[in-house]
């Protein structure tokens, strides 16, 4: 007989209670091995069989994969057990556990999403005492914040096998079936410093760089005039000049400049596709120039996500849920999964505008309602 887990409630206290922040700053990241301790404790008193997967190079974090039943379908209901970083005098109450008030559940990582995996576990329970005729995963990502190197990870190895996935992102409990892929690159131009009183001495970066930002300009136009999904609130691909840092003095010629964008890509685009057309159309650029101009990526990409309308996932969460499915603008784990073979959505409770901020919360309303989904779909591809 398994033993009893604490309730909801007092499970997402102790998951908030822990510090799992992703960064890509050191001062920031820390581990999430006491959130994937405590899910595989809790998940294997159930009964499920918990695989932890730790990531390698990163001795603090892991993968969790718990399985209940067997064969080679089922369903993954999936989430990231990180956090962003977070600054405690700005929140009204404790950031790292739960605070009930006002019919609403605070805590960094209450929606985004340490508060999914409670409900989750409180619809896995509904099937405790039932067979299973394929598994139900609970998967546990780390690093989702920062890199989504546990996604990686899961990719590269071919686990979990199921049939479909739901990725618990806060979404108010609508079904999700496609988001922009995200990118962020770094173009550098090398010149030659000298005396800004003979401009010959030198080869000035930042001017250099005005014509590179005319070209990337030019490159984001001919992408929004190509592509176009009016499901999206912006329905064109995005580029967005974020920041530039050259030069040190007005009286010296710049010898470097680089300059920081992101660039969004609508589904059926391709991100690496995307890097290359702009990496060969700035080498005419700087031929022309005569001056070294190169271009980086900033972080591992993440592709454009679409799940077909016409899926048998898609059309169950449109009748379950009684919404049709939308495209967000926010970027999630579901291309990795996808690569996996399982046909994914993104579906969860809470507003993903409430994450990211003090005094992130749940609605309470939200969790019960939550519950009866998660169970209806674990009766539709388990039993």
């Amino acid at each position: 007989m398994a033993k009893s887990v604490p309730s909801l409630l007092t499970m997402m206290n102790e998951l908030l209670s822990e510090v799992s922040v992703s960064s890509t700053s050191s001062e920031w990241d820390t581990g999430n091995l006491a959130v994937i301790n405590k899910l595989a404790d809790w998940l294997g008193s159930l009964g499920f069989t918990c695989q932890i997967m730790p990531l390698a190079g990163k001795a603090n974090k892991a993968n969790l994969i718990a399985t209940l039943g067997t064969g080679s379908g089922g369903l993954v209901l999936s989430g990231h057990t990180d956090t962003v970083p977070y600054n405690e005098n700005r929140w009204d109450m404790n950031p790292l556990g739960l605070t009930e008030r006002d019919n609403k559940l605070y805590g960094l990582g209450a929606t985004d999403m340490k508060g999914f995996f409670p409900i989750a576990i409180e619809a896995a329970k509904s099937v405790l005492d039932k067979t299973l005729v394929e598994p139900l995963i609970i998967l546990a990502t780390a690093d989702e914040e920062s890199s989504m190197d546990g996604a990686r990870a899961l990719a590269d190895q071919g686990l979990p096998k199921a049939r479909f996935a739901v990725i618990g992102e806060p979404t108010n409990l609508k079904p999700i079936r496609m988001h922009k892929g995200m990118m962020m690159e770094a173009v550098t131009v090398e010149g030659r410093a000298g005396h800004s009183s003979n401009p010959s001495l030198g080869n000035n970066a930042l001017e250099a760089m005005h014509w590179v930002m005319a070209d990337i300009l030019a490159f984001r136009s001919e992408l929004q005039q190509q592509y176009n999904n009016p499901l999206f609130d912006v329905a064109v691909p995005t580029l967005n000049l974020g920041c530039i840092h050259g030069g040190d003095n007005p009286n010296r010629i710049c010898g470097q400049c680089e300059l920081h964008f992101d660039l969004r890509a609508l589904p059926g685009m391709n991100n690496d596709e995307l890097h290359a057309a702009l990496d060969q159309r700035l080498k005419p650029l700087a031929q022309r120039l005569n001056i070294n101009i190169s271009l980086r990526a900033l972080i591992k990409n993440i592709q454009p996500f679409e799940q077909p309308a016409d899926s048998e996932l898609v059309k169950i969460a449109e009748q379950l849920t009684g919404y049709g499915s939308e495209p967000v603008a926010f970027a999630t784990e579901a291309p990795f999964l996808q690569q996996l073979g399982m046909q994914t959505i993104v579906m969860g409770p809470g507003s993903i505008d409430q994450a990211h901020q003090p005094n992130e919360y749940m609605a309470l309303n939200q969790v019960q309602p939550a519950v009866d989904l998660f169970t209806r779909l674990i009766g539709k591809f388990c039993l």
